[in-house]
């Protein structure tokens, strides 16, 4: 049986999308943890298991061994991130234009689409209501438009982007005002994830990184089904504040010091994305399983761990690279000066922070088995922190590459493809 090579069912695929569609801004991500993620995990955690919440809005840690005895286990944690980027409310015009600031989208992308804003009741703190109906927009009618914008020699920038309520008659800026609406208020895109044309695709707003939760959280089921480990205490985080700085696996990290710490996070389609042929990144793409990553304070012992496992049970997986900053929360226990072994994983999309992220189910499925066998591998070695404390290569007792013979090889074209430069 090899699920990630099989249409993902609907009941799996309903629970991604509520996932992703939970309203987790950055600073508000209790829609995602606390309201579709820890009623989930109570749903099959085996008696024994605990959750752990914080005190601030770090997140939230499914823990298999609550009173493990760190000698003799060894603790892995899996973090996925449940806040969104978002819009935000930057001030009230007195024609009634809400001007926004567009934090992480480009802004040309965010034109003509429906939000969610979401705002304290000034009548009662602490209470938020949602506000629909809206969409963002720049400069109107393209009749109004400068010359060069028109033409595409210039763009949309972000001081240009409003939400537009359709407000009309006197007091423009005083009956949004008397919403309550304030500067800071986030604003969310409203698109649920949907089946895509292709088979086992789909599309939407928010992949990343509902997508990291939904493997993490997937993980664990598999590991609750398997009845546990007894040899492996199993972390599994919810995190918050990953695109603004990994504060909350920091946070996270720091309160468990685990030995093991792997990041789940979306990655990107190189070979799709446009105009990017000069830059010769790897050929990352959907459909072709998960990814790991290599470089940065990835572990190299761990990473070969995952890529045996992988191989072992044919699921398939990209070899990707990550410089000096992996871009996850894998970064967690270097920041939070924690002693782990770490790496990042992650499931190629398309079109990255837009509403119209895509991205393949069966990569999604490749990444939540890969981490449950690789969980499986490591309880059935019994490997400790010792283990990874005495694993680091020696790149100098190494065996010399010898030539290959070209007659050897099988041709499949790839000698004749083209590279795309950047234009």
């Amino acid at each position: 049986m090899m699920p990630w090579a099989e249409p993902m069912p609907d009941e799996q695929f309903d629970l991604m999308r509520r996932i992703l569609a939970a309203p987790s801004p950055i600073g508000l991500e209790g829609a995602m943890t606390h309201g579709v993620l820890e009623p989930y995990f109570r749903s099959f955690m085996p008696k024994g298991w605990a959750i752990h919440r914080f005190r601030g809005n770090a997140g939230i840690v499914l823990d298999s061994m609550p009173d493990a005895d760190p000698k003799e286990t060894l603790s892995v944690m899996l973090i996925g991130h449940a806040d969104k980027i978002r819009m935000q409310v930057r001030s009230i015009g007195p024609d009634g234009k809400i001007w926004v600031n567009s934090d992480s989208f480009l802004p040309q992308t965010l034109v003509g689409h429906e939000v969610q804003l979401f705002s304290e009741n000034p009548e009662e703190p602490g209470s938020y209501r949602i506000l629909e109906g809206g969409t963002i927009e720049a400069v109107g009618a393209i009749h109004f438009a400068p010359p060069k914008l028109r033409s595409g020699g210039e763009g949309i920038k972000g001081n240009m982007l409003y939400l537009e309520l359709q407000v009309h008659g006197e007091k423009k800026k005083a009956q949004i005002e008397a919403l309550g609406i304030k500067p800071g208020d986030p604003i969310l895109l409203k698109r649920p994830i949907r089946r895509g044309f292709s088979p086992d695709t789909y599309y939407g707003a928010y992949l990343d990184n509902g997508l990291g939760c939904f493997v993490t959280a997937e993980t664990a089921r598999l590991v609750a089904e398997h009845g546990g480990f007894k040899h492996v205490r199993c972390l599994f985080g919810i995190a918050t504040h990953e695109e603004i700085g990994r504060y909350g696996s920091r946070v996270m990290a720091r309160a468990f010091s685990p030995d093991v710490l792997i990041g789940a996070d979306v990655s990107h389609d190189f070979k799709a994305a446009p105009g990017i042929g000069g830059r010769r990144l790897p050929p990352i793409t959907m459909g072709a399983g998960f990814s790991l990553d290599a470089g940065s304070i990835t572990s190299a012992q761990l990473n070969t761990l995952i890529a045996e496992t992988a191989k072992a049970f044919e699921i398939p997986v990209q070899f990707d690279f990550g410089g000096r900053d992996t871009g996850t929360d894998a970064m967690a226990g270097v920041f939070a000066a924690i002693d782990t072994a770490a790496t990042s994983i992650g499931f190629p999309i398309r079109n990255m922070h837009t509403i119209s992220e895509s991205g393949h189910t069966g990569d999604v499925l490749a990444a939540i088995h890969g981490m449950f066998h690789m969980l499986e591998a490591m309880e059935e070695r019994k490997l400790t922190a010792d283990d990874f404390r005495g694993g680091h290569p020696r790149l100098d007792e190494v065996a010399a590459i010898e030539p290959v013979d070209p007659a050897t090889l099988v041709d499949d074209g790839s000698d004749e493809e083209e590279d795309e430069e950047d234009e």
